[in-house]
C-alpha cells in the first residue's frame, strides 16, 4: 500500500497533467494555420507572381492561460513529475504567444523558441540543422547521375486513397480507427488525426506516397495519440504539443525507412524545407521561395505546398517564417540514436514507452519513474516494425555495431577500387 504523501503526490500529478491537457486542447496549431485552397488556386493563376493573400482566425488563448495558472500551483507540488510538468507548461504558454501573433513577427520569434532556427546549434551538438540539410542536400547531389529508374506516377485517385487507407486504419486500430474521409477544401494532398484522415479530393499520389501516409500519419501519430488517450493517469500524453513534435516527427520518419517506403526524393525534401526556412529568414518573401522549389524541378502545386510549409503563420514578404520544420532531420537522428542506445544498454523495455503517448525522448526518465508508480499503460498499438522486437533489436545491434568498427582503411580500399573500375554495361 502506498504512503499517504505518495497518493497525495499520485494525485497531483494526474489533477495537473489533466489541467496541461485542458490547457493544450484551444492549441490548435495546424489547423489554426491552414489555408483554404482558394489561396493556392488563385496564387497559381497569378502564375506565381503575386504574394498569398491569407486571413487568419483570431485565436483567444485566455481559456489557455487559465487553465495554465491553475495547472501551475498543482505542478509545484507534484515531486517527481514536476520538471517534466512546467516543460510542458512552458511549451504551452509559448505555443498560445505565438498563436496571438499570426502573421507577424513575433509568430517567428515564438516559433523559434518552439522548434529552433535552420543555424542554431543542436543541443549535444556543434552541428545545426542548416547544416545537416546542406550536407545532406549534397549527398543526393552527388547521386544524380545513378539510374534510378523513372519516378513513380501519381496515378491513385483520392478515392483509390481512401479505400486503401480506410482498409489500413482498419485492420490495425479496429473500432478505434479514425474517419477516413475525401474533401474538396484541403490546401495539402492530405491531413491525419486520430479521429479524422482527411484528403483531397482532386489530389492524385504514387504507391508509395500512400505507403508514407499509412506508415508516417497513421502508424505513428494516429498510434501515439490514441495510446495517449488510454493515459487517464496522465492526460497530458494524449496532447500532441510543440514539444513533443521533435521526437514524434523524427520516430514517424524512422518509421518510413523502416516500412521501406522512405525514397530519395522525400529525404530531399526534408532537407529542402530547411533550406527555404533559411531562405525566408534571410527575406526571401513566398514567390521567391516558391521559385526555389520551382527551380529545382518541383511541379507548381507541390512547390506551392513547399513554400506554404514555410510561411504559413509567418510574414509573406519575408524574414520571419514558421520553422516547425527544422525538427525533421534532427529528430530523426535523435530517435535513431536512442533507439541504438537502447539496445546496448540492454534497456529494450523502453521501448514500448515510446509509443505510450506524444512524448520527448527528455520526458523518458520520468516517465519510467511514474510507470513504476502505476501511472502509465502499456501502449495497446504499436507499428509493426516495433512490435516485432527481434528484428528491430538485431537491426539497431548491428547499426551500433557498423559505427563502433574501424573500417576506414577498408572504406579508402573501396573507394579506390572502384573509381577505377569501369562502369558496368551489361550485354543485351
Amino acid at each position: 500500500m502506498k504512503a499517504p504523501h505518495a497518493r497525495q503526490t499520485i494525485a497531483c500529478i494526474t489533477h495537473a497533467a489533466g489541467a496541461l491537457r485542458e490547457a493544450e486542447r484551444p492549441l490548435r496549431i495546424l489547423g489554426l494555420l491552414a489555408w483554404p485552397l482558394s489561396v493556392r488556386e488563385r496564387f497559381l493563376a497569378s502564375d506565381g507572381a503575386k504574394l498569398p493573400e491569407v486571413d487568419y482566425p483570431a485565436v483567444d488563448v485566455k481559456p489557455v492561460r487559465q487553465a495554465l495558472a491553475e495547472a501551475r500551483p498543482l505542478i509545484a507540488r507534484c515531486g517527481p513529475a514536476r520538471e517534466w510538468l512546467e516543460r510542458v507548461s512552458n511549451h504551452l504558454a509559448t505555443a498560445a504567444d505565438m498563436l496571438t501573433q499570426l502573421g507577424r513577427p513575433g509568430f517567428f520569434t515564438a516559433s523559434i523558441t518552439l522548434y529552433g532556427a535552420p543555424t542554431k546549434a543542436l543541443p549535444d551538438s556543434d552541428a545545426s540543422p542548416l547544416q545537416l540539410a546542406r550536407r545532406l542536400r549534397r549527398i543526393i547531389d552527388g547521386l544524380t547521375h545513378l539510374d534510378l529508374g523513372a519516378p513513380p506516377r501519381a496515378t491513385a485517385s483520392a478515392e483509390e486513397v481512401a479505400a486503401r487507407m480506410r482498409a489500413a486504419v482498419s485492420r490495425f486500430f479496429g473500432d478505434q480507427a479514425p474517419l477516413v474521409e475525401v474533401t474538396q477544401t484541403l490546401s495539402a494532398n492530405a491531413t491525419a488525426g486520430p479521429d479524422r484522415i482527411r484528403i483531397r479530393a482532386d489530389a492524385h499520389f504514387t504507391d508509395r506516397d500512400v505507403d508514407q501516409l499509412v506508415h508516417h500519419e497513421a502508424g505513428i501519430h494516429v498510434t501515439t495519440a490514441l495510446n495517449g488517450r488510454a493515459q487517464t493517469a496522465l492526460p497530458i500524453l494524449a496532447a500532441s504539443h510543440p514539444g513533443t513534435t521533435r521526437t514524434q516527427e523524427g520516430l514517424a520518419v524512422f518509421s518510413e525507412f523502416m516500412t521501406g517506403c522512405m525514397d530519395i526524393d522525400r529525404l530531399g525534401r526534408l532537407a529542402d524545407r530547411v533550406l527555404a526556412i533559411q531562405l525566408a529568414i534571410d527575406g526571401a518573401d513566398f514567390c521567391e521561395v516558391y521559385r526555389y522549389f520551382r527551380d529545382q524541378g518541383v511541379v507548381d502545386t507541390m512547390a506551392f505546398e513547399q513554400t506554404r510549409r514555410v510561411f504559413r503563420g509567418g510574414v509573406l514578404t519575408g524574414g520571419a517564417p514558421y520553422t516547425k520544420d527544422v525538427v525533421y532531420l534532427d529528430g530523426l537522428l535523435r530517435v535513431h540514436d536512442f533507439l541504438r542506445s537502447l539496445v546496448a544498454a540492454g534497456r529494450a523495455d523502453v521501448l514500448q514507452l515510446l509509443f505510450c503517448g506524444k512524448l520527448a525522448l527528455a520526458d523518458i526518465p520520468v516517465l519510467c519513474s511514474l510507470a513504476e508508480l502505476g501511472l502509465l499503460r502499456a501502449p495497446r498499438y504499436l507499428p509493426a516494425w516495433a512490435a516485432d522486437r527481434r528484428f528491430l533489436v538485431s537491426y539497431l545491434a548491428y547499426s551500433g555495431f557498423l559505427d563502433r568498427v574501424g573500417l576506414g582503411q577498408a572504406h579508402q580500399r573501396h573507394a579506390d577500387i572502384l573509381r577505377s573500375a569501369p562502369r558496368i554495361q551489361f550485354c543485351s
